[in-house]
């Protein structure tokens, strides 16, 4: 059964970064979570994020605008890093409360509580409207890398910023997401690095076959996403996914997740 649900939840999120400042990272964090411990879910997460990436790179790279990378990207890089760091910090904080929900034991940490405030944060954050409208000036650039990263380096959500930066910079379609990639790649790097350290990868390799089924399958839908991107709006299933996304982070937030 994880493997189903893995498997569907990553071909859609990787066709859906395409078209949203969210998509395979937010959407496989819960799902791994269902699973196994948050810190290994979200190394898990990252793990599948970055090969990814490293995917979409071969296909994007071309359109990467040189300038907006470095002026983004290297305050993003380093704010990654300290991300990482306060997330094994927070990850090492013991359990805040406990109780059973019929014979189910539920945890209150304050990894899960960080974890689901950022996904009803960035969820509404995406969703609401009245952010549609909000102009950045090229020169917050470095600002906006400094949130996508630190904030990647946290949980992995670092879309949202980065679309709302970007998306204001006034790069072409294929620009934005040339670079748009090249930016979350950098970020995976940073903070991949310090996970190494702090979340325990060496229990990665007890799942590796769902770890390369998540792999497997962003590659499918990325593909298929880069086919989609001129022809399709997802508008309505944003708002869907959006709403799920409050839903997981109260659960996180409860400790249900």
């Amino acid at each position: 059964m994880e493997y189903i649900l893995v498997a569907l939840t990553v071909l859609f999120g990787a066709a859906l970064t395409f078209f949203s400042g969210f998509g395979l990272g937010t959407l496989m964090l819960p799902v791994f979570s269902l699973f196994f411990p948050i810190p290994l879910a979200i190394g898990a997460t990252a793990i599948v994020h970055f090969s990814n990436n490293i995917f979409k790179f071969g296909m994007l790279y071309r359109h990467i605008h040189v300038q907006t990378l470095i002026r983004f990207g290297i305050p993003a890089l380093i704010a990654a890093l300290g991300g990482s760091l306060l997330l094994g910090w927070i990850g090492k904080m013991p359990v805040i409360h406990s109780y059973y929900l019929g014979n189910h034991e539920c945890q209150i940490s304050n990894l899960k509580l960080v974890i689901g405030c950022l996904m009803i944060f960035f969820a509404w954050f995406d969703l609401d409207p009245r952010f549609s409208y909000w102009q950045v000036d090229k020169k917050w650039m470095p600002l906006g890398g400094i949130l996508s990263g630190f904030f990647g380096g946290i949980s992995g959500h670092q879309g949202a910023f980065r679309s709302a930066f970007l998306t204001k910079s006034g790069l072409t379609k294929d620009q934005f997401l040339g670079t748009s990639n090249a930016i979350a790649l950098i970020i995976d790097i940073s903070r991949i690095t310090v996970y190494s350290t702090t979340l325990n990868f060496t229990q990665l390799s007890g799942i590796k076959s769902i770890l390369l089924t998540g792999i497997i399958f962003a590659f499918v839908g990325t593909y298929f996403g880069k086919k989609l991107v001129k022809k399709t709006t997802l508008t309505g299933i944003k708002r869907i996914v959006g709403v799920c996304l409050l839903v997981l982070g109260a659960l996180f937030i409860g400790g249900l997740l």
